[in-house]
């Protein structure tokens, strides 16, 4: 089974994406996500080092939620600063320290911070021990990075290290 089918989660996931990109539930489209989902993780599977284990699914779910969430306010918190006063803005660098051992959970980290409009991750450093993360409007530094480890990387740590 595990050859036929090697990330069920995963192709639930991408079949979900693409009903929600063809915007329709036709059985036709419902078909064809379900191969592009079976399809991309078969083809993709030598790609991959190591398997992916979810430790808690619920917490993915609320992590997704959150993620999500955040997306969409961050969307209108970057509208309103740009069209306010952009002058105003304080952009920076700012190096994250990260406890994350899983190459999979540093990646979906710096996916993370690319995603939620207004900062987006620059360089990892060679350690693994920390993110350069440029943020487009930072008031606190320590907030910031507080932010980052507590919405998103003890989430990640929780959902794919322990």
């Amino acid at each position: 089974m595990q050859r036929l089918l090697p990330h069920p989660l995963l192709t639930v996931l991408l079949t979900l994406i693409w009903l929600l990109l063809s915007n329709s539930i036709a059985l036709g489209q419902l078909v064809l996500g379900m191969l592009l989902g079976w399809a991309i993780p078969f083809f993709a599977l030598p790609f991959w080092p190591d398997k992916v284990k979810v430790h808690k699914p619920l917490t993915l779910l609320k992590f997704t939620y959150i993620l999500l969430h955040d997306i969409v306010e961050a969307n209108f918190i970057v509208a309103a600063r740009i069209l306010g006063n952009p002058a105003k803005l304080r952009p920076a660098f700012i190096v994250v320290p990260i406890d994350l051992d899983s190459d999979f959970a540093m990646s979906i980290l710096a996916n993370t911070t690319c995603l939620t409009p207004g900062s987006l991750s620059a360089l990892l450093a060679p350690d693994r021990k920390s993110i350069l993360v440029h943020a487009m409007d930072v008031e606190d530094e320590e907030a910031f990075i507080r932010t980052i480890k507590t919405r998103y990387e003890q989430p990640l740590k929780e959902i794919f290290e322990e």
